[in-house]
């Protein structure tokens, strides 16, 4: 796969207690497997170490203040009709949250060398 020149970043912001529809799974590790199999090129999360949203409560890992609810950033990167058909399927998940998506200019995308042999 190739990615370059204009393309859309997807940025979803949930909560680490955010559940998948089984209740059992990560909602960010939801959207990374949704993500994968829908073949977009790339996926991350990130987990914060302070943030508040819409219910103005700061979450944070300060040792007199731990929470166990810290936010968790997934980025997503593809072209703008890959990014645009997947926010579709994913915003019925995030219950709580915020979702953007946001044009971009890709100036290099080049494959880990690494990466798995069986993907193109």
């Amino acid at each position: 796969m190739e990615l370059s020149g204009a393309a859309k970043r997807l940025t979803i912001v949930v909560g680490e207690q955010d559940r998948a529809e089984d209740g059992r799974h990560s909602l960010a590790l939801e959207i990374v497997h949704m993500a994968h199999a829908a073949g977009l090129a790339g996926a991350t999360v990130v987990r914060g170490v302070e943030g508040y949203g819409k219910s103005n409560h700061i979450h944070t890992t300060r040792i007199l203040s731990l929470s166990d609810d810290l936010p968790l950033v997934v980025t997503i990167v593809d072209s703008a009709d890959a990014v645009e058909r997947f926010v579709e399927q994913v915003l019925p998940l995030v219950e709580g949250g915020l979702v953007t998506v946001e044009d971009i200019d890709v100036r290099h995308y080049v494959r880990h060398p690494g990466g798995d042999p069986t993907e193109s």
